[in-house]
């Protein structure tokens, strides 16, 4: 039996059903190539889509064939241009059959080519971000002037062609054809029993064209009219929306180096597009802090150069005073907080430690410290902080190289259970 596998290029999604049996094939090597993705120069770029590269093995095609253990076996492979059924095919010249032209080896090793499969944004953020989401999101809050949704609400008589619900108006149409038949039958009942009863010939000559009428109009109802149509209704309806607010705190001061700036600014352009990409209302508030904190925009986050001594509690301090002022209670607040854990002094560090357990976590679903250094040692925010991490919604975490972004990301974000959670 012939297996055709359509290679087209996917002119107006004739090869969609193709592409998605594929790409299940490759699943695991595209979700095993992440953390090489985010290690690349620029993850933003992300954004827009990007490539994967997956081992050829993995592209085979399975097949069945018979195994004919006797007898003689001529065959002719589908796509050969060259050669008819009974052809001998003479022995390559040069022994080899590959077409390289370098230096054969005698390694054992076993190499393979990779196939590189072109991923559209939506397909290559799917693979990213489908298993996290953003824990304790409980909170909801209706906003009747932006979310609605067109939800079924019966039908209706007059609408667009498009919405006709065939079902219905078959069964309005049925409905119509049985009432108008039983009421021709009883007039015609009765007419008969009129002619039975009536010898005057005047009178059954015009009974007798009375039934001929009645019984074309039972013969002649239309199967369709106008009063049988039933189109889907829909009502435009507000739904519950789940409002969320991410604080991005990002220590800028001088004892940040270039890559713990690095570190940083790829952690959070991640966690960016995950917030922008999985949830439609969400607000994004970007501190930088070095003696001093201030709020700022997305580009100054990502891009300005400015730098200082290293004071952290200020930060804390404005994150609070923004939430106070602009989110009310109904709102699922969340911060991610990214330094090298150099403050002034321990008193700065306690004094953080203090305002996140007493008028931080009180307040929010979910807060995450990350310590960029190369873990030779504690640092001072690092251990007053550490006595609060076995709070539920409070977590720190390690990250010195670019190859531990994504199992830390994944690690603080991952779906969890109703059990778990």
């Amino acid at each position: 039996m012939s297996h055709i596998i359509d290679r087209r290029k996917n002119d107006k999604g004739k090869s969609t059903g193709n592409r998605q049996k594929f790409l299940k094939r490759v699943e695991s090597q595209i979700k095993k190539a992440i953390p090489d993705i985010i290690s690349q120069e620029s993850i933003k770029d992300s954004n827009t889509g990007g490539s994967v590269k997956v081992p050829v093995r993995r592209l085979d095609e399975p097949s069945f064939r018979h195994d004919a253990k006797t007898g003689k076996k001529q065959v002719v492979k589908p796509g050969n241009d060259r050669f008819s059924e009974g052809d001998r095919i003479p022995k390559p010249k040069g022994g080899g059959g590959g077409s390289g032209n370098g230096k054969g080896s005698n390694s054992p090793e076993v190499t393979e080519d990779e196939f590189t499969v072109v991923l559209s944004r939506e397909e290559f953020l799917k693979y990213f971000f489908d298993d996290l989401e953003l824990p304790n999101l409980v909170k909801k809050m209706m906003e009747s002037t932006e979310s609605f949704e067109m939800k079924r609400a019966g039908y209706t008589r007059d609408s667009v062609p498009s919405r006709l619900n065939i079902k219905t108006s078959f069964q309005q149409s049925l409905g119509r054809q049985l009432a108008l038949k039983g009421a021709f039958e009883i007039k015609l009942r009765k007419l008969l029993e009129q002619l039975d009863n009536t010898s005057d010939e005047l009178k059954r000559a015009a009974l007798e064209v009375e039934i001929e009428k009645v019984r074309r109009q039972a013969a002649t109802i239309p199967f369709f009219e106008d009063i049988d149509l039933r189109y889907n209704n829909f009502e435009r309806v507000p739904i519950p929306v789940t409002s969320a607010v991410m604080f991005c705190i990002m220590d800028v001061s001088a004892s940040m180096g270039q890559h713990e700036k690095d570190i940083a600014k790829r952690f959070f352009t991640l966690l960016y597009i995950f917030l922008t990409r999985q949830y439609k209302n969400v607000e994004l508030v970007f501190i930088r802090h070095h003696t001093e904190a201030k709020e700022v925009n997305e580009e100054e986050f990502f891009n300005s150069r400015e730098s200082g001594g290293t004071v952290v509690a200020p930060s804390l301090k404005l994150m609070d005073k923004i939430m106070r002022e602009r989110y009310d209670q109904s709102w699922n607040v969340y911060c991610c907080q990214a330094s090298d854990g150099d403050v002034w002094s321990k008193q700065d560090a306690m004094q953080c430690k203090n305002l996140v357990q007493e008028t931080i976590l009180p307040s929010i679903q979910y807060m995450a410290y990350i310590e960029i250094n190369s873990r030779d040692r504690e640092s001072d925010l690092w251990q007053a902080y550490n006595r609060i991490s076995n709070d539920d919604n409070f977590a720190i975490r390690h990250i010195y190289e670019v190859y531990e972004i994504w199992p830390v990301f994944q690690g603080l974000f991952r779906k969890r259970s109703e059990v778990e959670a």
